[in-house]
């Protein structure tokens, strides 16, 4: 078997992109997207029609209302592709604002809900700010399943498990990035590699910490810069991966053998971690604590934002279907 069909053994693969129409060749269980991946995918000629189309039919009404139907209609056709879920992203310009976070969750779901698609089958992506978090607990209790992204601190990790989130993506590359940028003429990328690269030890340490303490959130690895980074987590429940990647899995043949074990992890001797609803100041010290993933935080929100934004300019300048 080829690397992707043997790392399928032990973790499910996730494909992500905004071009439903590269799926297919992987066969991925489910799919993410972000607003850079939706920016990306309606820019391309194949995707024009499907924009046109999908703004003249909402003519007249608010951009917001028009960006949540072009967002859901690239999930509809995702969800024609992959037999699992589909991740859609509310505006990374209300990660600080819980209760704006809140309803734009609810109208995306009323519009899956319309072109007859279930809840098991969306995830809604939401910021790790502690607003963010916090409007996940509400989405949460209400049968709306969250995907909390832009995770790099542990912390956030743990406050999403107290919060009852679905599933969390802790950034593994864009740590890498970090620590990379950081040591500069010091770096030493083999000795950095593999199991000691510092976005999968993030990674690790969060999986053993929810297996341990029985925490039923689900770990999905995201933002991978190579295939060593994704093997490397061989076992997480589940993987996010770019198309480019995953072409390179799928076309080597090496061994791939898991690296996480829900086994293992429960053996270990770890402390049990809390950051519910009542300990915001203990949160935001931990997070400030964190060099890295303050920083990263507040890069990903603000890059976000820049294309939700371009994506908007981009609608309503859209020509008639």
């Amino acid at each position: 078997m080829n690397q992707l069909d043997q790392l399928k053994q032990y973790t499910t693969v996730v494909a992500d992109t905004g071009n439903f129409r590269q799926l297919a060749q992987f066969a991925p269980q489910d799919a993410t997207t972000n607003p850079s991946l939706i920016l990306k995918a309606v820019q391309q000629p194949d995707y024009a029609p499907l924009l046109a189309e999908t703004v003249a039919r909402q003519a007249g009404q608010p951009l917001p209302d028009i960006v949540d139907q072009v967002l859901v209609r690239f999930g509809l056709e995702i969800l024609k592709v992959v037999p699992g879920r589909v991740s859609t992203e509310v505006d990374a310009r209300l990660s600080f604002d819980t209760a704006a976070t809140v309803a734009r969750a609810r109208q995306l779901m009323k519009l899956y809900a319309a072109a007859g698609v279930g809840p098991d089958r969306v995830l809604i992506k939401i910021a790790a700010t502690w607003e963010g978090i916090r409007a996940a607990e509400v989405l949460e209790r209400e049968g709306i399943r969250c995907n909390l992204t832009l995770l790099f601190a542990f912390c956030q990790a743990v406050a999403c498990g107290d919060a009852g989130v679905r599933l969390i993506s802790p950034f593994v590359g864009r740590i890498y990035d970090w620590h990379k940028k950081q040591q500069g003429a010091a770096w030493d990328e083999a000795a950095s590699s593999g199991a000691h690269d510092p976005g999968v030890q993030s990674v690790r340490a969060i999986y053993n910490h929810y297996k341990r303490h029985g925490v039923p959130t689900q770990v999905m690895g995201a933002s991978f810069r190579n295939t060593g980074q994704v093997l490397a987590l061989a076992g997480c429940d589940l993987l996010t991966i770019s198309p480019e990647l995953l072409a390179q899995l799928q076309a080597s043949s090496a061994p791939v053998a898991p690296a996480l074990s829900l086994d293992a992890a429960r053996t270990l001797d770890l402390p049990a971690l809390h950051y519910g609803a009542a300990e915001e100041a203990a949160f935001r010290y931990a997070l400030n604590d964190d060099a890295m993933a303050t920083e990263k935080l507040a890069e990903g929100i603000r890059a976000f934002a820049v294309d939700a934004g371009k994506l908007d300019r981009l609608i309503q300048q859209a020509p008639a279907a």
